[in-house]
């Protein structure tokens, strides 16, 4: 897969300075890790997850470092409604008016089991975290992404998203539709607008989600989420204004 990201990038100290960004999941492993790097080049975050004492420990962290102080907003993607969305634009036109990035980090793992006996609610569930909401905050933010003079959307791509392996089901359907989500609106955006779309691939990391997978695998084994950033923060500054449309790895 395409790697675009020079290979020992180093994000100058001001690089997301100015910017608004909104970040999925961020209250937990990578989530909170870009929400602190972001804040720590500059930008002001939206930590967007459903347990507001995961987000409230990420926005102390980032004001006692002495960033910008973030916003909060508490959603649960799987229930949330057309009320919520809208109360999350408003929210953020009424407090920044405009958004200069989005990160579409958070997501489920679903069961690891055969088509044959998949359950059809966990199936549903999965499918509508992963796939759907990107799609509805996408869609319902749009209007703040385009006042941005440079705007950055980025999806969360699996490798089990691009050639399909047993066993991975609802999660990794989600992601080949996550893939071709980022490849749509990227086509629709190209050289008609402010904004680009990308998607990256964590890879191997120390989640929670990977534990979750992988129950024997020694964690130490793996990067932190602190360790693998640099393609997000390339594609959320201005260095990565070029590309639209590709699909990285983050290691």
């Amino acid at each position: 897969m395409d790697k675009v990201c020079p290979e020992n990038y180093e994000p100058s100290p001001d690089l997301l300075a100015g910017r608004h960004i909104l970040i999925t999941g961020a209250g937990d492993g990578i989530g909170a890790a870009l929400s602190r790097a972001c804040a720590s080049h500059g930008a002001t975050v939206v930590l967007l997850g459903r347990t507001q004492s995961k987000l409230e420990k990420v926005y102390d962290q980032i004001v006692e470092a002495d960033h910008p102080r973030p916003g909060i907003f508490v959603m649960d993607l799987e229930r949330a409604g057309p009320d919520d969305y809208d109360q999350l634009s408003g929210a953020v036109m009424e407090a920044y008016g405009k958004l200069d990035g989005m990160v579409h980090n958070a997501g489920i793992l679903g069961d690891r089991s055969p088509i044959e006996h998949y359950d059809v609610a966990t199936w549903q569930r999965v499918m509508h975290i992963n796939l759907t909401a990107p799609f509805v905050l996408t869609r319902t933010l749009f209007h703040l992404l385009r006042r941005s003079d440079d705007a950055s959307v980025i999806f969360t791509s699996s490798g089990v998203g691009r050639i399909g392996k047993p066993f991975w089901g609802a999660y990794a359907v989600s992601k080949f539709g996550t893939e071709g989500l980022m490849q749509v609106l990227a086509s629709e955006v190209d050289g008609s607008s402010n904004i680009r779309a990308n998607a990256i691939n964590p890879g191997p990391t120390r989640t929670a989600m990977r534990r979750a997978a992988y129950p024997g695998e020694d964690p130490e084994s793996l990067k932190a989420p602190e360790e693998i950033l640099s393609p997000y923060l390339f594609l959320l500054g201005p260095d990565g204004k070029s590309l639209n449309g590709k699909s990285l790895d983050a290691q």
